[in-house]
């Protein structure tokens, strides 16, 4: 088999912080890295030096359903609350600073965990879901992207078919196009994208070697995809690939990634080692944060 990677930029990332559970969905905003460290039931914040701070816990919270509260994908709202999906519950949570609260229960529409999400300007979110309870062992089944109201209210988008896991998702700067990674179909997929946040017009951006998990989007038009037994790699559309940030997969698995720094000129990846194991992963804590300078800037681009 050839190498998908045989043409692309080689490019060595280096280690920022460690400690974590499985550490996932990063962000970059108001000047600092954020991530869920999430079989630690929190999001994180790191210091430029890789200090870490809690600035969500979730450990204590009482579970609707019983299930253990995970945090995923997460942003923030037009009025500064963080949103973020507690997967297994199936809702999206807000937080202002104090109180967490309910900000959409989405347990009537997913059919599996609740996964990643990307928030609008307006303070839409779109949300992935697995689409089948994958650490119970069920078989893969296509679910619908689902979008959150900036008031809360919730619907799955069907018009657009079912996606095949679908995990990261992103908006470009100019707010006209989502994409997201389809795990279980190794490709991503963009959709076209209205002023009043409607989807259509779904087709493949890039076809992938490995499962895609979560991604981000740069200036240039390229998207940035974490790749766990893989690499992280850099997609063209069309699916030629530029970059890549080989891992060794005994010391890290790299799920997702996000463009940051001052000039969003610097790849942020978030890796781990026990993603199915949740104790497990509790009591190694292998999960690190690794950075690499970059040439394309993320801008303005979602997450």
């Amino acid at each position: 088999m050839a190498d998908p990677f045989a043409h692309a930029r080689v490019l060595a990332a280096e280690q920022l912080s460690s400690g974590y559970t499985w550490a996932e969905c990063p962000r970059w905003h108001d000047g600092a890295l954020c991530f869920s460290d999430m079989y630690a039931h929190r999001v994180v914040r790191l210091d430029d030096d890789g200090t870490p701070h809690t600035v969500l816990d979730l450990s204590r919270r009482t579970s609707v359903n019983g299930t253990e509260v995970i945090p995923g994908g997460f942003g923030w709202l037009p009025d500064g609350r963080l949103i973020v999906t507690s997967m297994h519950e199936r809702l999206v949570l807000a937080f202002d600073g104090e109180q967490v609260t309910v900000h959409a229960d989405l347990r009537e529409l997913a059919s599996g965990p609740i996964n990643d999400m990307v928030v609008d300007g307006d303070g839409r979110a779109y949300v992935t879901q697995l689409g089948f309870e994958l650490f119970q062992g069920e078989e893969p089944r296509d679910s619908p992207l689902l979008v959150v109201e900036p008031a809360g209210t919730a619907h799955a988008l069907t018009g657009l078919g079912g996606m095949s896991g679908a995990n990261g998702i992103a908006i470009t700067a100019d707010g006209s196009r989502v994409l997201t990674a389809e795990a279980f179909a190794n490709r991503i997929t963009v959709l076209d994208r209205d002023k009043y946040g409607r989807l259509t017009g779904r087709r493949v951006f890039a076809e992938t070697p490995s499962l895609p998990d979560g991604i981000c989007l740069d200036d240039d038009g390229g998207v940035w995809a974490g790749m766990p037994g893989v690499a992280v790699a850099r997609f063209a559309d069309g699916g030629a690939i530029t970059d890549v940030v080989p891992f060794d997969p005994a010391e890290a698995l790299p799920p997702a990634c996000v463009l940051g720094g001052a000039d969003r000129r610097t790849l942020y990846i978030c890796t781990g080692l026990d993603v199915m194991d949740w104790e497990e992963s509790r009591r190694n804590r292998r999960g690190t944060i690794w950075q690499v300078p970059v040439q394309a800037s993320g801008g303005a681009n979602r997450p």
